[in-house]
């Protein structure tokens, strides 16, 4: 195998690495998401990821626990 191929392999790896993960949500949250996921014919997991991809501009923007100007 060559170093391409290597590289290649590595890179599509990343594209479909699929961790595993727990997130804890309220119940009522849940239920939302769920509702909006099946509305949506989408996985609960799609839901959060385009959820994420559409707010984490805005949480970035916020500022962590020990940074000035709490």
């Amino acid at each position: 195998m060559s170093v391409q191929d290597t590289d290649r392999k590595s890179v599509d790896s990343s594209k479909s690495d699929k961790r595993k993960q727990s997130l804890y949500f309220p119940e009522a949250m849940l239920d939302e998401i769920q509702k909006e996921a099946q509305r949506l014919q989408r996985s609960m997991s799609w839901v959060v990821q385009r959820a994420w991809k559409h707010a984490r501009k805005e949480i970035k923007s916020v500022p962590g626990s020990n940074e000035p100007g709490q």
